[in-house]
């Protein structure tokens, strides 16, 4: 069993969580993940590692709510404990000898950018970052990404933050404003990822990508996370989640994770009733 030791609200729809897991907490790298299970009943979902502190012993993730589980994570308090709490799973980011970087997070996907931009920030690169985001309500990170980077930019579809506008809008910006990066970062939405890729593309260039299509086990044995990268199979679970960006089948990749958007629309549904006291098995 391991110990929730804080347990947070960020926004209406992601949380953070702050798990006592130390040899999880000493060996990972930015770029691993994690897979969770609640209970003895509970299904196997990965997250990305968000930051850990091997002093503490602690590993956090940060979450949005989509399905059954995250919902079901998102009620757990600070000293609930978690069943399985696996990792660190997959390959450590690759940075090379990375002197000027970008990194993009689209929503969410700001969690998982974070421990790229902070451990380059270790390795005295310059670091510039593009956070993106709907509207002001869900921008998450802010003062850590401040902590850790050159330059923030943040981003808000409606203008209600930041630079109104796309995060490619500013990439493209800063891009003709002459940044000579040598390395992209894009982590967020599939669409967002597939767009970054086609911006940095023209300029050759490196351009890493986060896949976390639908996994079971972390292993490789089950074949649910494959993806097609350069024509080839890939999975994302050993083989990944970092890919180059200019070779990822974005468009097969958004298939396949839409295939199961009905059934967490479902669960997403039962537990706002069970919530609501409306129900009492969904």
């Amino acid at each position: 069993m391991f110990k929730i030791v804080n347990a947070q609200k960020l926004n209406d729809d992601v949380f953070r969580l702050d798990v006592e897991a130390p040899f999880v907490a000493k060996k990972a790298k930015a770029g691993q993940f994690i897979i969770i299970r609640i209970d003895e009943q509970g299904e196997r979902v990965p997250f990305t590692i968000a930051d850990t502190d091997p002093e503490a012993g602690t590993v956090s993730v940060i979450i949005q709510k989509v399905g059954q589980t995250t919902m079901l994570l998102s009620q757990l308090k600070t000293g609930d404990y978690i069943e399985d709490f696996v990792g660190p799973l997959g390959v450590a980011t690759d940075f090379g000898d990375a002197k000027n970087v970008c990194v993009v997070g689209g929503g969410v996907g700001n969690a998982i950018a974070y421990p790229s931009a902070k451990a380059l920030h270790a390795m005295g690169a310059k670091v510039d970052v593009i956070a993106g985001f709907r509207s002001k309500d869900i921008v998450i990170l802010e003062d850590e990404y401040k902590d850790i980077c050159d330059n923030l930019y943040i981003t808000t579809d409606d203008g209600s933050y930041g630079d109104k506008g796309f995060v490619t809008d500013k990439l493209q910006e800063l891009i003709d404003a002459g940044n000579d990066y040598d390395l992209v970062i894009a982590i967020g939405p599939v669409v967002m990822m597939k767009f970054v890729s086609k911006v940095t593309e023209p300029y050759n260039i490196k351009t890493l990508v986060s896949l976390n299509p639908i996994m079971i086990d972390g292993t490789g044995m089950c074949g649910g996370c494959r993806v097609t990268v350069g024509g080839e199979t890939k999975f994302a679970c050993v083989d990944g989640p970092d890919f180059d960006g200019h070779q990822v089948d974005y468009d097969e990749l958004m298939r396949r994770n839409a295939m199961y958007a009905e059934f967490e629309a479902h669960d997403r549904e039962n537990c706002r009733l069970m919530k609501m006291g409306g129900v009492e098995n969904a």
